[in-house]
């Protein structure tokens, strides 16, 4: 398994906590559980991708702007989190700012495997990709 795959099968976990997210309602078990699991997922991706993707990338000319666009929309999904962690989970406006990080964090993993992987693939040569995700899915599985 390289690097692109190892985040893009955690991207799909999130893609899919999203959807399940977006689609409950109220103050509920299922809500509140969901929600920690995709906040825990988040953030623990996040550390991981910017630790072992992102940062080796940082150095190169053609990847320094790209990864520090990635490492700002992280923080941007963050302040996303912390806003519903202070909403009541019964109000719309729980549902609406989750919503909106559905938006954003599809909007980043598009952005990731449509541009930034492809030009990573240009940088990276092919044992750098798979050292990548070893660290990778070592720092996800120490930390899940």
């Amino acid at each position: 398994m390289n690097i692109y795959e190892a985040i893009r099968r955690d991207h799909d976990i999130q893609r899919d906590l999203l959807d399940k997210l977006v689609d409950t309602s109220g103050d509920t078990k299922e809500r509140t559980h969901l929600f920690k699991e995709l906040r825990k997922e988040l953030t623990l991706h996040a550390n991981a991708e910017e630790r072992h993707f992102y940062k080796p990338l940082i150095p190169t000319d053609m990847m320094q702007e790209h990864a520090r666009h990635g490492i700002a929309e992280h923080h941007e999904i963050d302040e996303l989190i912390e806003q519903l962690e202070k909403t009541d989970m019964d109000s719309s406006a729980w549902l609406k700012i989750a919503k909106n990080l559905k938006h954003k964090v599809e909007h980043h993993l598009e952005d990731e495997e449509l541009t930034f992987f492809q030009l990573s693939g240009k940088v990276l040569n092919d044992k750098e990709k798979l050292e990548l995700a070893t660290k990778y899915n070592a720092y996800m599985e120490a930390h899940r």
